[in-house]
């Protein structure tokens, strides 16, 4: 009886064992599982960045990212702009917002932004709600809030809600650190595509945008399509006609150019005044070949355009009226979505100003 016993309690030990390693191999197992999702998140993440245009879809696909690889109910991410806290993606019903927009306030999470140190915060039971919550009891009813900053900086959070209590004890904060730091390094990149966007300007005399247009709003167009034609073309004599007739008569010279393209070309393609004589289109969509034949119509027809001389007051007119027309330099390069734009505008620009002064073409480079 002795010997069954002793063999029934090292059969109770050896399972009690062989339990532990199971459980461990299954923690392992889901650990490795949660590192090769947070690879993948990572990837979908520099995908983002490239796929996407503007700055409020690159980080609304973020969030949407987060949510869909991780199984989060709710993920909202929240930005100080200078003046107040914004809500710059979220899955959670706008009735919420005015509340998740005001966490900073909240006793409970202002140690976690002074300490930039996440804060987990849960309910034991189903008739509890959250610390935060001030109009709602089903909808969370555990949190993980991530303060975010950027060189030292407090920039705003990161918050991740579950409607089941203790729903995040087990889920491996390494890796959120992982994803929150990739949130932050996609948001400092899109930061610089925001003031980008933010400071194209309109022209005076061609009430065209400036050059910035193409790097921000003009480039939600722009990658619509996978490839598209860069054209940039110089008034190759404005600088003589300033001279030789007047300013005044130079700026209606851009005036007049800018008029005839802009109602020559459809909506679809992106047309700024670059930089002084210096023109850019972006023909979305639309190959080389094809635009090189419409932009040599369109010169010619430009170039057939005469504007007579405007005289200033303080300036005698000549006996006999001078009419002047502009001559165009033209260069055109394709753009493929994804690559860098700005780059490919610098290389035009650079062409147009190492090419001869009197070169009056249309180049393919």
């Amino acid at each position: 009886m002795a010997y069954l016993l002793i063999l029934l309690v090292v059969i109770v030990l050896a399972l009690m064992i062989y339990n532990v390693v199971i459980y461990k191999r299954v923690r392992n197992f889901d650990n490795i599982n949660q590192k090769i999702t947070g690879l993948n998140v990572l990837q979908d993440f520099m995908n983002t960045i490239g796929e996407y245009s503007s700055v409020e879809e690159k980080i609304e696909k973020i969030n949407e990212i987060v949510v869909e690889k991780y199984d989060i109910k709710y993920s909202t991410i929240v930005m100080f702009d200078g003046a107040e806290y914004v809500i710059k993606a979220s899955n959670v019903q706008e009735q919420h917002w005015e509340a998740l927009r005001n966490l900073h306030n909240q006793d409970i999470f202002k140690d976690s932004i002074q300490t930039a140190t996440p804060k987990y915060v849960t309910v034991n039971h189903e008739g509890e709600r959250l610390p935060y919550q001030t109009m709602e009891f089903g909808r969370a009813k555990s949190a993980m809030f991530f303060p975010l900053y950027i060189d030292n900086i407090y920039i705003g959070y990161w918050i991740i809600e579950s409607g089941e209590p203790h729903a995040f004890d087990k889920i491996d904060t390494t890796i959120l650190e992982v994803v929150k730091e990739n949130i932050i390094s996609v948001y400092k990149t899109v930061s610089y595509q925001n003031t980008v966007e933010n400071i194209a300007r309109k022209d005076q005399f061609s009430e065209l945008n400036s050059a910035e247009y193409i790097y921000g709003k003009g480039k939600k167009t722009i990658d619509k399509y996978d490839t598209s034609t860069v054209c940039m073309f110089k008034i190759i004599n404005l600088e003589e006609i300033n001279k030789k007739y007047s300013r005044e008569t130079g700026n209606a010279i851009i005036t007049e150019v800018s008029s005839y393209i802009r109602e020559s070309i459809s909506s679809e393609y992106v047309f700024v005044r670059y930089m002084g004589p210096k023109f850019a289109i972006v023909f979305s969509g639309i190959d080389l070949q094809s635009v090189a034949e419409f932009v040599q119509d369109l010169k010619n027809n430009i170039e057939d355009i005469e504007i007579e001389e405007i005289v200033s007051d303080n300036s005698s007119k000549n006996e006999e009226t001078r009419y002047v027309g502009a001559k165009l330099n033209f260069v055109l390069t394709t753009y493929y979505k994804g690559t860098a734009i700005e780059n490919v505008t610098k290389k035009l620009e650079e062409y147009l100003d190492h090419a001869d002064k009197n070169e009056s073409d249309i180049n393919n480079i």
